[in-house]
């Protein structure tokens, strides 16, 4: 996972939508249902750090989008 839209994808496989109209509540739910797959052993501990990687990213990344405006 490399991207938002890859994690948007992995959920989407276990048919999980994320979509609250504003990204960095999208990316604490997507958080938040990443630590449920984990924890209910659904996803391996590389594909929770990595999926933690990005949203911690993205969500610095839209912060500082905020900042500016």
């Amino acid at each position: 996972m490399k991207s938002y839209y890859d994690l948007q994808q992995f959920l989407k496989r276990f048919g999980i939508i994320i979509y609250m109209g504003d990204r960095l509540v999208d990316l604490e739910m997507m958080e938040e249902e990443f630590k449920e797959l984990y924890q209910g052993k659904l996803i391996d501990v590389k594909e929770f750090q990595e999926a933690l990687i990005v949203i911690r990213q993205e969500a610095l990344k839209e912060k500082q989008l905020k900042k500016q405006k």
